[in-house]
């Protein structure tokens, strides 16, 4: 982790010396010798990082040169701040000239670099001490014992098997499916350290029908430290004990003989705790394609070594245990005597207990753990102390010979072995309130905005914004992270969440670092009705607030990089015009929830002297007022409003040149001029375009891959679509058309060209040429995988076209989208279609779909479709549906597929397959 915090150092000195460099005259080499220093300290944390069993001095050593690079950050920031406040108003060249007039400050900076040059080369002189190196042959050290620990064998199976019936299901007919003929036919069970893969993995290896299908069997137990050579070993010796001789050969010499072994067998092998792809690609030269039917069973956390062995097969993840599940195994273990005493103490104590198992969330080894210790005590007492104490006890305590606490020794191990730039991203996810909901937008802005994310990674086309995806993507294949909800294309994610235990490891682990603290007020009735928080130099730089009753803010923090506020920030009194105190802060995330609809929330012109503000994030319900003093954020990177009505300054905010997102949840006024800083811009809306320069400024937009806009004129409209053609990163439009504007097809034809297109929504009537040979809906681009219409008031039905479009997997026909009263889905037509919404089509009388239409699809959504007749019979043929939600819908229709009193309705059979059927607010006939 301290490798990360240096590493942030070194690139904001860098990029002090690039952007700065005509300001330091005099202290230039003294910058350059501070970065110099602290990249040679990353090489010796990269070894302390890795060396688990530190000691105290190690430990305060880490310590300080984590602070000595908070310190040199401190330093460049407060220069970079002189710099941009020198001269006023009186423009950026004399603002920036005035300083050599005033070489105080440059003596100033020079005495504060010099200080933290000369620490760190103390420290530098006794880094020889610390002797860190790799371990040899036969270590004994605590990473060694971990190893050892961990180390599984197959014919151990473990009786903590609860709730694996149905996965072993799963895993048993992956693994005796005739698959197509390939080379290596990999079955693959995820999750997280802890959850139970081994444990399953086991019970299919012994399980009779694995024995009485395969030839040979072998269990090989992998870790993330793989010796290639001898799990070959490990394996030959399993499935053909070799003569003594063998000991002795080569590892491509192992490879051979293992796959001369195996070629001509049906066999099973069980790869567990596999980590790595690269250890994956070594050891896949021994197995051949053997018998028809030979498989390789892995047990792994990261998703994406299981997706590279095999990428037709879909991974086996492991769930929690629900509430039944965990107490089961809880008992188990708690009271492993079979005697009428201990069937007596878990009726007396079961009510405590369930509120212990409540806390293990799930996890089985948690739960496991627990049992283990309350096993030990006898007493209610003993009980209850320890349940008041729950997290300290599930994290301190240690089995016999183990380095860690169970628990807390698995997820110590899994946050060790991510790399050092992954270390603050996953941290950092613990500052959300529990059980939050993670967007995965906000969380990426953020993580840049932090500086987790280094600009020297955007290469090839890829930006920052790329880059984070694919730490995030790497948190999830880790198991570390879950994804809550999936993004329009099926493949990515929109939402993630992350497991409340492994938030409160986040949450411990970031305190010690001193990387954020979370103010919490405890909800206690005798508690004082607000709570008084003093900001000190020693609080931690970053800090998120969840207010459960009035927080006062005090004091003065002025390297305070971030402040997030959740939920309710009336209950934080926070003066802002008081900049000063907040000189140095990157993030600002304020959530108002006093300003009711009708009201504004004037935000004061002092937050354009936060100079160094890269995220600012501001939602209320009522109105907001930016002044101008926000074209003052050079730094700004992100800019999220949510209100009913924003008023602020475009052209303003166009000279912005670091701004990259501009996510204004209400329409704004704009007029587009040629600005160079509009190429930097990825995000952008919503907007209304008065006047439309036409001399293709839109253009700059270079960058641009999300897009709202609202149009006032159609001729605009036209113009606008065919500039976007040339826009070939962008992805996401969104097209509103102001109340009684209405556009032909030949205004939206352009689209049909914008082949880079995956997601659209319009909004307006779209008229119908009844001249037009062709249908309305012709323009939509091929490559659509979300399309959203909204008052198009189309007379031909949608379906005819629509059906037709190769990837498209969301659908949503909204308010008067339609005014026909037939839709027909034809045999074979939407054929990627995952999900469909049809909402207020206030004409819809009749809905055909014909056997063979939408085989794929999963999620059904009927609002408000009060002239609907029948729900379609084809209905029975969507085997694939999962859900089918209905919303104001007619009474009488709904009772139709209803079971009332043990009757079923007259089209019941027609949704009987179903598994989830919802049913809201029915409306009477």
């Amino acid at each position: 982790m301290e490798e990360a915090i240096v590493s942030f150092a070194i690139e904001r000195i860098s990029d002090l010396l690039i952007h700065e460099a005509v300001f330091l005259s005099g202290v230039r080499v003294e910058v350059e010798r501070i970065k110099a220093e602290l990249k040679r300290m990353q090489c010796f944390l990269k070894d302390a990082d890795c060396k688990q069993e530190q000691d105290e001095r190690l430990r305060n050593r880490v310590a300080e040169i984590r602070d000595l690079a908070y310190d040199s950050e401190d330093v460049i920031d407060a220069f970079i701040l002189k710099v941009a406040h020198q001269g006023g108003l009186h423009g950026i060249i004399k603002r920036f000239t005035s300083i050599f007039s005033r070489p105080f400050h440059l003596h100033k900076i020079g005495m504060e670099v010099k200080k933290i040059q000369k620490k760190l080369e103390d420290i530098s002189k006794n880094l020889p001490a610390y002797q860190i190196s790799g371990e040899g042959k036969g270590s004994t050290s605590i990473s060694g014992m971990q190893q050892l620990l961990r180390r599984t064998y197959s014919h151990v199976e473990e009786e903590d098997a609860v709730s694996l019936e149905s996965m072993t299901e799963d895993v048993l007919a992956q693994l005796m499916k005739e698959e197509e003929d390939r080379l290596h036919v990999v079955v693959s069970i995820v999750g997280m350290g802890g959850i139970g893969k081994t444990t399953l993995a086991k019970k299919v290896y012994n399980h009779n029908d694995v024995k009485r299908r395969f030839d040979c069997f072998a269990w090989a137990f992998i870790s993330q430290k793989c010796m290639p050579k001898e799990v070959l070993h490990d394996v030959l010796r399993k499935v053909h004990p070799p003569p003594k001789e063998e000991s002795e050969l080569s590892e491509n010499e192992l490879i051979k003989r293992l796959s001369d072994v195996l070629k001509e067998k049906r066999y099973f092998v069980v790869l567990d705790d596999i980590w790595k792809i690269e250890d994956w690609e070594i050891l896949k030269k021994a197995f051949p394609r053997g018998k028809k039917g030979s498989k390789i069973l892995f047990t792994t956390r990261i998703k994406g070594v299981a997706l590279h062995a095999d990428p037709c097969n879909s991974p086996i993840e492991l769930p929690f245990l629900n509430v039944d599940e965990a107490w089961r195994l809880f008992k188990r273990k708690a009271f492993p005597e079979k005697t009428t005493e201990s069937h007596a103490r878990s009726s007396e104590f079961e009510t405590l207990g369930r509120k212990m198992v409540m806390e293990c969330k799930g996890l089985p080894l948690a739960i496991v753990v627990l049992g283990g210790l309350l096993a030990t005590k006898k007493s209610w007492a003993q009980w209850e102390k320890v349940q008041r104490n729950i997290h300290a006890h599930l994290n301190e305590v240690e089995l016999q010979n183990q380095p860690y606490g169970a628990v807390n020794g698995i997820l110590v191990l899994s946050y060790n072995d991510l790399p050092y730039n992954l270390k603050p991203c996953f941290l950092y996810l613990g500052h959300y309130p529990e059980d939050w909901e993670i967007s995965k937008k906000e969380l990426i802005r953020l993580w840049i905005a932090e500086g987790f994310i280094s600009s020297s990674l955007e290469s090839g086309g890829m930006s920052m914004e790329d880059v984070a995806e694919n730490f995030l993507e790497e948190l999830i294949n880790r198991c570390l992270v879950q994804v809550g909800k999936s993004d329009y294309t099926g493949i990515g994610v929109k939402k993630c969440r992350i497991h409340d235990l492994l938030r409160d490891f986040c949450v411990d682990e970031a305190k010690k670092e001193n990387f954020f603290g979370i103010i919490q007020p405890p909800i206690d009735e005798n508690s004082a009705p607000s709570l008084d928080v003093t900001l000190t130099a020693s609080m931690p730089r970053r800090i998120a607030i969840h207010p459960r009753r009035y927080v006062c803010l005090k004091g003065d923090r002025p390297n305070l990089r971030s402040l997030l506020l959740f939920q309710n920030e009336s209950l934080v009194e926070l003066d802002i015009s008081k900049y000063f105190n907040f000189k140095f802060l990157r993030v600002l995330k304020v959530v108002k929830r006093d300003i009711l609809s009708d009201e504004e929330w004037n935000v004061s012109s002092e937050i354009g002297n936060l100079h160094h503000l890269r995220y600012l994030g501001l939602e209320c319900v009522g109105k907001i007022i930016l002044t101008r003093s926000i074209g003052k954020l050079k730094s700004l990177h992100t800019l999220r409003v949510h209100s009913s009505e924003i008023k602020i300054s475009f052209n303003v905010l166009f000279k912005l040149e670091r701004l990259r997102h501009i996510c204004l949840y209400d329409d704004v006024n704009m007029c587009l001029g040629a600005r160079d800083s509009l190429k930097n811009i990825e995000t952008l809306k919503y907007i209304t375009i008065e006047d439309l320069i036409e001399n293709d400024v839109v253009l700059n937009f270079t960058n641009l891959r999300s897009l709202g806009i609202k149009f006032m004129r159609s001729k605009d409209v036209v113009l606008f679509l065919k500039a976007l053609i040339r826009l070939h990163r962008l992805q996401s439009l969104s097209l509103v058309m102001k109340q009684f504007l209405i556009v032909s097809y030949q205004d939206l034809e352009p689209l049909s060209q914008c082949h880079h297109l995956s997601k659209l929504c319009i909004e307006g009537k779209i008229q119908e040429d009844p001249h037009l040979k062709h249908h309305v809906l012709k323009f939509v681009p091929a490559n659509i995988v979300k399309l959203i219409l909204w008052n198009s008031e189309l007379k031909q039905d949608p379906m005819v076209v629509l059906e037709k479009l190769p990837h498209l997997r969301i659908l949503k026909l909204c308010t008067i989208s339609y005014m026909g009263t037939k839709l027909i889905c034809s045999a074979n037509g939407f054929f990627q279609l995952d999900s469909l919404m049809i909402d207020r089509l206030i004409k819809l009388e009749e809905w055909e779909i014909e056997e063979g239409a939408m085989p794929h699809l999963r999620s059904l959504r009927l609002v408000r479709l009060l002239k609907l007749r029948m729900f379609p019979e084809g209905l029975s043929y969507l085997t694939s549906l999962q859900e089918l939600k209905l919303k104001w819908m007619k009474r009488s229709l709904v009772e139709r597929i209803e079971v009332i009193d043990g009757r079923k309705g007259e089209d019941f059979c027609t949704v009987s397959h179903i598994p989830s059927i919802q049913i809201v607010d029915t409306e009477d006939d």
